[in-house]
């Protein structure tokens, strides 16, 4: 571990919060730029009703969703007139703070008016969405899953889903939400965080009991009831893939602003949790993504007031060594150069060998019972080292007093097969016609101009529609900046891009809107998503024209 960054470049950072934690030039890092913006909440709120609009059918395992404070109004219009509409109908709704994680926050209405409009909703703003009333049960308990996602490159997209993930239960029989039963957080609420404080929380040694389990052994107990588990993990792979289809665009926006192509730089992977919910029909919900999902394989048990201690969690090592051995595999960037083992062995000297050494050095020196509770959390870490499989190389190597030539295929032959199945570009075919608004990022992208930003000007604006030829006699220049003005002023108040808050321009979600607005003008009779897709390819072709007579041009 290097708390204060290294000078010497390394082929893998592991990095405990963001992107930015380290600067650095090469190698891989675990983190994407502006993953943790792109998945708050509100941001990913957006992202998914964009594709709502395009797929409504695609997209509805998201909970319909409103923004507050700015969607306030909108969101008592329309709760009224549904309820109008629909007199039996009697909803409840979920109040989720946009920077909130761990429960914190989080509170259950079944009125607009319940709203707690105090000054923090101001400061700390908050999405509201549908409360899913009627979840599947296992032994009266509502629960939700949490599996591991692997973004392993961006441009190519690629992704990798964890064959098993945690099953997260609340900690009382679960009733549907009424004015009495609302504030029952263990009821309502499937947050470890929070559940963990209940005195009916179960620690378990098995995976299969307690209040975390594993998901293989949710759906193996589903099997048992005739419920088909092949279809329920098609459906899971199908949210994965469509959540990250509207999550790239952002992404990238944020990549090229960090790492500008051309130019030397590291390539990220992630490991994100995702936080899905099973209705009692077994449709999956999305509930959340997590950028910065807990790897902790143990948990704090309290011996007499005040006294704790770490106690393995075998349901998390379960899990969670699996994911990190098999995402450290994956992302070897020495396994194409497999002539080379010599450098393969060292791939992953930066995270692990300095450790463990330290490890065996604490270990000698741990003779009297004072260091119990020290020695506990060593040799924790310890095992979860030598489960991943990584120091085994190292070990051989130290008793033979050399280092083998062969060490690293030996070490990958002697772990078990992964645990993370690629499910892109695998299905790639199946989900490609979803990927509109990537394109459209694509063309905010190429009229940046200025490298390093996430907003365009003014001017970049016009050069895109001269470019494209979208003005015409019945929308001139005058109504295109009209258009810039008026999506940019409403975007900007708005105040949800963290990075560039003091930049006046247009970010990529305004440039997507007037994008909209350009196709609906431009194709009035066909559906949204069609109309979109007749806008990008009429602006993809007209700029390969223009690039084509630039060519021509310049061998004139």
């Amino acid at each position: 571990q290097f708390p204060f960054g290294r000078r010497l470049p390394c082929d893998i950072y592991w990095h405990g919060v963001s992107f930015h934690d380290n600067n650095i030039f090469s190698g891989q890092v675990n983190k994407f730029p502006g993953m943790m913006e792109t998945v708050r909440k509100i941001t990913l709120s957006r992202a998914m009703r964009t594709m709502q609009d395009l797929f409504p059918l695609e997209y509805n395992f998201y909970p319909r969703s409103w923004i507050l404070p700015e969607e306030l109004p909108l969101f008592v219009a329309e709760v009224r007139m549904m309820k109008d509409s629909n007199p039996s109908w009697k909803p409840t709704f979920i109040v989720k703070p946009d920077g909130g994680c761990q429960g914190d926050g989080i509170y259950l209405i079944k009125d607009p008016s319940d709203i707690r409009l105090t000054g923090s909703i101001q400061s700390r703003p908050a999405v509201v969405q549908e409360y899913i009333c009627k979840p599947l049960l296992v032994d009266k308990l509502k629960f939700d899953i949490r599996l591991y996602v692997l973004l392993k490159s961006l441009e190519p997209l690629e992704i990798y889903i964890a064959k098993d993930g945690l099953s997260r239960f609340c900690t009382e029989p679960y009733q549907e939400p009424t004015l009495k039963n609302l504030h029952q957080v263990f009821m309502h609420l499937t947050n470890y965080s929070l559940n963990i404080h209940s005195g009916n929380f179960i620690h378990s040694d098995s995976v299969n009991t307690g209040s975390k389990r594993t998901f293989s052994s949710i759906l193996c107990r589903l099997s048992s009831r005739g419920a088909d588990v092949k279809k329920l993990w098609s459906d899971i792979i199908s949210l994965v893939i469509k959540t990250i289809i509207a999550l790239t665009p952002e992404l990238k926006v944020y990549y090229q602003s960090d790492i500008p192509a051309g130019k030397p730089g590291p390539t990220c992977f992630q490991i994100l949790g995702f936080d899905i919910l099973l209705m009692k029909n077994l449709k999956p919900v999305l509930l959340e993504v997590n950028a910065n999902p807990s790897m902790r394989i143990e948990h704090e048990q309290e011996l007499s007031p005040g006294v704790f201690e770490n106690v393995p969690s075998p349901v998390d090592e379960e899990v969670k060594v699996a994911v990190i051995r098999d995402t450290l595999r994956l992302v070897d960037p020495q396994k194409k150069k497999r002539k080379d083992t010599h450098l393969s062995f060292h791939t992953y000297l930066f995270i692990f060998p300095t450790q463990v050494q330290s490890l065996h050095a604490g270990f000698a020196s741990m003779k009297d019972k004072q260091h119990k509770h020290h020695s506990l959390k060593l040799s924790l870490k310890l095992k979860f080292y030598l489960k991943l499989g990584l120091c085994r190389g190292l070990e051989q190597a130290e008793e033979a007093g050399e280092e083998p030539p062969e060490a690293a295929p030996a070490v990958e032959a002697a772990l078990p097969s992964l645990c993370l199945k690629q499910v892109f570009p695998k299905y790639a075919q199946q989900f490609s016609y979803l990927r509109l608004v990537d394109r459209v990022a694509a063309l905010f992208i190429r009229f940046l101009g200025v490298k390093g930003t996430t907003k365009l000007g003014p001017t970049g604006f016009r050069t895109f529609i001269r470019n494209c030829r979208l003005s015409n006699s019945n929308f001139s220049m005058a109504a295109v900046d009209i258009l810039y003005i008026d999506i940019t002023r409403r975007w900007n108040s708005m105040g949800i891009d963290h990075k560039e808050s003091g930049n006046p321009g247009m970010c990529l979600q305004a440039f997507v809107e007037a994008f909209f607005c350009l196709a609906q003008k431009k194709y009035k009779s066909l559906p949204l998503h069609e109309q979109v897709a007749s806008l990008i390819e009429l602006c993809e072709c007209r700029l390969a024209a223009l690039r084509g007579k630039r060519l021509v041009w310049g061998c004139g």
